[in-house]
């Protein structure tokens, strides 16, 4: 085949233009640190990069906002629970030091004021929260758990679910004594009844200071054909806390005492229930103080306002029983942070799941209990300054002694419904530490576990930017040697172009 110079001259500059793409590629490679810059270049390396880059940011999402985050909360969540242990074993040592009958007048009245303070602390802790959301309210993190001032511009429908085993064996005084009937003129006119103490049955609901118009159903264990538990209604008598007959209710009879709070059970309607284990009172309130629960948290309730014109709906439990559930299957609120490659974890614990309105209303209990025994060691006093006169007749001095012995007999049964308060307090406290322990130990099984993750993507984060190293970037070193190789190869080529292209035909004429 015959070569010309016009072939000759096309195929160096062929070779001069591959060399130069060579130099040209190895010195964006060595300019940027990367092996392609435009997918064409390669595209197995591009798709590869893609999928790698993809991985990696979810991963460093996880690592750097998500997981932080729900540790974040968590800490948050278990420095609250902390704090209501302690307050608790403090309210626990109080209730214990009040059990005590030895007790002054003033000890005790400096531990009521003590576990008033307390009980107010443990509540001003369910109203934590973190970066402006409560930690305690489920899905309603811009509510708080607790009412931050006294309120009376909604009022709540609340159906409390309960069981047989929240009713207690109570005692109280009946004949209390007067004084302020006692007539100097007509000494003997005074009642000399002794006072003595009636035990009753009672329902302690969660809340007290409540509207008119309560309904309370139970299940006896019959079903329906589908399977439900039927629910039967027990009428209720409305009662002052005042009236003479409110702890003495017929054998049949429940009545309901809105000022306390409390369903006072007849012996015959207790046994009705007292093995149900579903027991529904549906009750009003309108007025809530400071560090009250709100019902919303806690029990299936219809929330309107003042004027009527907004009705809410709050559902917390499912209470249409049937024969697999004990109790109204709860409605969980969990607020799950994605942690990992379809992974979801529970960061929140529930307001209701370490809060109760128990050991609220067994410190109410507790102070009224001291209260009682303060005003009788007051009648008492009064008494004793009145034996002082001594223009008393002998008529008057005999009915003031019978007097003080009955006042006397009462210090004694209220003393001994004081201290039964105190251990009441004292069993509230306990289960509440419980519960919190409870809440505790599963929130830090949570906590654990999140912490595993997050070494494991760590793990994980530093392999895939390995890989996405390994993939995309260039090694300087072997980069360099290339491109001193292609730019000798380059220099060379038009070195020989040089030489080649000097000669022509006129040479040789």
């Amino acid at each position: 085949m015959r070569i010309t110079n016009k072939m000759m001259t096309n195929n160096v500059l062929h070779n001069i233009n591959n060399n130069k793409n060579l130099l040209s590629t190895l010195e964006n490679q060595y300019s940027t640190g990367k092996k392609i810059q435009k997918p064409s270049d390669d595209p197995i390396i591009a798709v590869r990069a893609l999928k790698l880059r993809t991985n990696l940011s979810e991963i460093t999402q996880y690592t750097e906002k998500n997981i932080p985050d729900a540790l974040s909360w968590m800490d948050t969540t278990e420095s609250s629970l902390d704090v209501v242990n302690d307050i608790l074993r403090q309210m626990n040592t109080y209730c214990n030091q009040g059990a005590n009958d030895t007790l002054t007048a003033e000890d005790r009245n400096s531990i009521v004021e003590n576990l008033e303070q307390l009980k107010q602390h443990i509540y001003q802790e369910g109203n934590s929260n973190y970066a402006g959301r409560y930690v305690f309210s489920g899905y309603k993190t811009d509510t708080p758990l607790v009412f931050n001032e006294p309120t009376d511009e909604y009022t709540y429908r609340i159906t409390e679910p309960l069981c047989g085993d929240d009713i207690s064996a109570e005692f109280k005084i009946v004949n209390n004594v007067d004084i302020n009937a006692f007539d100097k003129n007509n000494p003997d006119a005074f009642d000399k009844t002794m006072p003595n103490q009636i035990q009753y049955y009672r329902m302690r609901l969660g809340y007290a200071n409540l509207e008119p118009g309560a309904t309370l159903t139970y299940t006896d264990g019959s079903t329906d054909a589908e399977g439900y538990y039927n629910k039967i209604d027990i009428p209720i008598t409305e009662k002052g806390m005042n009236d003479a007959d409110a702890y003495q209710p017929g054998e049949d009879e429940v009545y309901f005492i809105r000022e306390t709070g409390e369903l006072i059970y007849g012996k015959n309607a207790y046994e009705k229930v007292r093995k149900s284990e579903h027991i529904d009172v549906t009750y009003s309130k309108k007025e809530f103080q400071i560090n009250d629960l709100r019902p919303e948290h806690y029990f299936n309730c219809t929330r309107t306002n003042a004027d009527g014109s907004e009705v809410l709906n709050f559902e917390k439990m499912d209470l249409n029983y049937n024969e697999e559930e004990k109790f109204g299957a709860k409605k969980g609120q969990e607020i799950q942070y994605e942690v990992n490659f379809n992974q979801k974890l529970t960061i929140n614990t529930q307001g209701d799941e370490a809060f109760t309105h128990d050991i609220g209303r067994a410190i109410d209990d507790i102070i009224n209990a001291v209260s009682d025994v303060k005003e009788t060691e007051e009648k008492m006093a009064e008494v004793d300054k009145m034996l002082e006169d001594t223009n008393l007749t002998p008529e008057q001095r005999k009915a003031l002694e019978g007097i003080k012995e009955q006042l006397t007999s009462e210090f004694t049964l209220r003393t001994d419904i004081m201290q039964a308060a105190f251990a009441g307090g004292l069993s509230d406290t306990i289960d509440m530490q419980d519960k919190v322990n409870v809440a505790v130990s599963d929130l830090g099984g949570r906590y654990n576990r999140l912490l595993l993750t997050q070494g494991r993507l760590g793990d994980q984060q530093v392999d895939f930017e390995d890989l996405l190293s390994s993939n995309e970037d260039v090694d300087l070193v072997d980069t360099i040697i290339k491109y001193t190789s292609a730019e000798t190869i380059y220099n060379s080529s038009l070195s020989a172009a040089s030489k080649l292209v000097q000669t022509s035909l006129l040479d040789f004429l």
